[in-house]
């Protein structure tokens, strides 16, 4: 059986070739998602994609992929630092979850530094732009093998 993964993107990020490209890169997310499908498909995975400028839309996704998802790759955008209940449906959830940012978050300003997300993922990427998502699917791919392993 394949494993199934939301890649699930927050607010703004709808935005991404358009908002402040010396942060977050020229890339789309259209492109990103793509880059993602081919990556997903060469590592064996279903991708699913799906983006939310609401918090409320999130936690939806979030609750549709209990039972029908192994795993989570999340950028939660500014929901990063102010959402617990994206934390919340998370750990309701209990699927596998990596963080994604595609800025370092700690180089920037402080209130950037916190993530509610951080306490359930299995591990955080920032700082290597669009690339993040596809070192999280690698990442999410060996978390899952291991686990299927054991």
């Amino acid at each position: 059986m394949t494993a199934k993964i939301l890649l699930l993107n927050g607010p703004n990020l709808n935005m991404l070739g358009v908002r402040e490209p010396s942060i977050y890169s020229n890339a789309t997310l259209a492109q990103i998602e793509a880059d993602c499908g081919k990556r997903a498909t060469d590592l064996g995975l279903t991708l699913v994609t799906a983006q939310s400028n609401s918090e409320g839309g999130m936690v939806e996704h979030i609750q549709a992929a209990y039972g029908d998802c192994q795993g989570i790759v999340i950028n939660p955008g500014a929901y990063t630092h102010t959402s617990v209940a994206i934390l919340d449906a998370l750990q309701a959830v209990g699927l596998p979850v990596i963080e994604v940012h595609i800025s370092n978050i700690h180089k920037r300003e402080p209130f950037r530094h916190r993530s509610y997300v951080s306490r359930v993922a299995e591990g955080v990427l920032c700082g290597f732009g669009p690339n993040g998502y596809l070192m999280a699917l690698d990442a999410m791919q060996r978390l899952l093998a291991e686990r299927s392993d054991t």
